[in-house]
């Protein structure tokens, strides 16, 4: 396989690094050259990435951001692998210019690698805003799924999203875990000054988190405003599950409810200052049946806000970066899941501003207001009832 990609390459370039001829006298041969680099440079990419998530999964950045540099034995021993193993791992980083090694001429067994600094806080922070080994538990746990993903295609159904396991739902739920804790609490809902004077007052504002996933929002939320009640909502059981532990962890169980239930339950009407869904309308088959129950919840005066993707307003071909991210991701994982019950909206991770205005209003608001919160990947919607 490795031959077959680079023969590819040097039928290009002549060599593993891929040019196009720039004399510009076969356009379209030039077209198929470009391509090529790119699929080889995807290729390389995937590589690559397939060894961070091992190297995340197996503990190896930790290890050698606490207590490298290290041989690929002393790794081993430090993560319980076996070492020829971590040596091939090791090697690769190092030929992908991941980690660094000294001596490079040195024997295999004596060659030491460092994890460098500015890379450490990527790989091994799970509080930082830059901490990416998440989606990379995400990406891989979607792709186990693709032969039903491929299934999907075929007949227009749908993938569970409990078929998608662990990989998956603590994947999002490590990457969301900082936003919500550095941002959500402190700088997003402060942002609504109304709504950031009711969560500090008594009596006890109730929040109700639709969609609540393993709990990080539900958690913030409580910890940014000590007075408030919170209840998330989901129907997941494993996601319910793994809330309720976190919840417990972070010592906020006194304030703070996880429910295996509908948000949109008639006994709930009326009963929250604010309904908040994040990154979860989008994956819904019954959309406007979500936004309904919201406004039942908040009726009386409270406050609804959706949080999703930060989708381009229109479609455009090619799209920037975020909107090949939003068409990958829901390929792989958001349309499958949105699909399972029918009928379905088919709504995919780009939903632009207008169809979820749609939504809102056939769900019985008056208008959506997009708030003026900046943020590279969400964008922030008030809906009026």
């Amino acid at each position: 396989m490795a031959e077959h990609a680079l023969g590819a390459a040097e039928q290009v370039g002549g060599t593993g690094t891929v040019t196009v001829d720039a004399g510009g006298e076969d356009p379209i041969a030039a077209e198929r050259d470009a391509f090529v680099e790119r699929i080889f440079g995807a290729a390389l990419g995937f590589l690559d990435m397939s060894a961070v998530w091992l190297g995340d999964r197996l503990g190896y950045y930790r290890a050698l951001a606490g207590h490298g540099p290290l041989t690929s034995g002393e790794l081993a021993e430090r993560t319980s692998t076996a070492e020829r193993y971590a040596r091939e791992w090791l090697e690769q980083q190092a030929v992908s210019g991941i980690l660094t090694v000294d001596a490079a001429v040195a024997p295999a067994g004596e060659r030491r690698y460092t994890l460098p600094a500015g890379y450490a806080e990527v790989l091994t922070d799970a509080d930082s805003l830059v901490f990416l080994t998440p989606m990379l538990r995400v990406l891989i746990g979607s792709a186990l799924q693709l032969p039903a993903v491929l299934e999907a295609f075929r007949t227009g159904g749908g993938v569970p999203y409990a078929a998608y396991g662990a990989e998956v739902y603590e994947g999002v739920a490590a990457g969301n875990r900082p936003l919500f804790i550095h941002q959500l609490g402190k700088e997003w809902l402060p942002a609504v000054p109304d709504l950031h004077a009711r969560l500090q007052a008594q009596p006890p504002a109730r929040v109700a988190d639709v969609g609540c996933g393993s709990g990080w929002s539900s958690i913030a939320i409580a910890q940014a405003y000590p007075a408030a009640l919170v209840d998330g909502f989901d129907l997941d059981d494993a996601s319910i599950a793994a809330a309720r532990r976190n919840g417990d962890a972070a010592g906020v169980a006194d304030r703070v409810r996880f429910h295996l239930r509908d948000a949109g339950d008639p006994g709930l009407a009326g009963q929250y200052d604010l309904a908040i869904a994040i990154e979860c309308i989008h994956d819904m088959a019954n959309p406007v049946s979500a936004l309904r129950a919201m406004r039942s919840l908040t009726e009386g005066g409270g406050t609804a806000i959706v949080v999703d993707e930060k989708a381009a307003e229109t479609f455009t071909a090619p799209g920037d970066d975020m909107e090949r991210l939003c068409y990958g991701f829901s390929i792989l994982h958001c349309l499958p899941v949105g699909m399972v019950d029918q009928p379905s909206a088919g709504t995919g991770t780009a939903m632009r501003p207008a169809t979820l205005r749609r939504y809102a209003l056939d769900a019985g608001f008056r208008d959506v207001e997009i708030l003026p919160i900046e943020h590279e990947g969400w964008r922030f919607y008030r809906l009026i009832a």
